[in-house]
């Protein structure tokens, strides 16, 4: 009977500190979360900057391209020209809008991909597991957007 009780207390001696250290070993990984202000990062980007510029001074080109269309339809009194006229402009304006969609989307995804590239970057060289946009977190992660910003041109 004294050799059951004390394999029972012995197991449960060890039961209990076994379930002790993995409790301490699972609560203390270091797991490190990270929260970034994407929208703050897109406006003072450089390169967001210059992108809306050459977009404004390309959609300025298209608003220059209708007026044309206007006045070239405009003086038109033979209802066939006008028509041809219509359907030229219509086209060119539908490709200059179709490749200034193209050229700027391309040029969104890269300085997006750049943007990412240095978030991924800084949370690796400061030791994040985790980082994730600060508009989707309630409560907790440390900040890293002023030390993004930095690299961000």
């Amino acid at each position: 009977m004294k050799k059951h009780l004390w394999l029972i207390v012995v197991c449960l001696v060890a039961f209990v500190a076994g379930y002790s250290i993995n409790s301490k070993a699972i609560s203390d990984t270091g797991f490190r979360v990270a929260v970034v202000d994407v929208q703050s990062l897109i406006s003072k980007s450089s390169q967001v900057s210059a992108l809306k510029a050459e977009q404004q001074k390309k959609v300025d080109e298209m608003k220059a391209t209708v007026d044309k269309a206007r006045q070239e339809i405009a003086k038109e009194t033979d209802p066939a020209k006008i028509n041809q006229l219509e359907e030229k402009y219509r086209n060119e304006i539908n490709n200059q809008k179709v490749a200034l969609d193209n050229d700027y989307n391309t040029k969104l995804m890269q300085i997006d991909s750049n943007i990412k590239s240095i978030v991924v970057q800084k949370a690796k060289e400061m030791k994040y597991n985790i980082v994730l946009p600060k508009n989707m977190v309630l409560y907790g992660g440390d900040d890293i957007t002023a030390e993004v910003s930095k690299t961000v041109k």
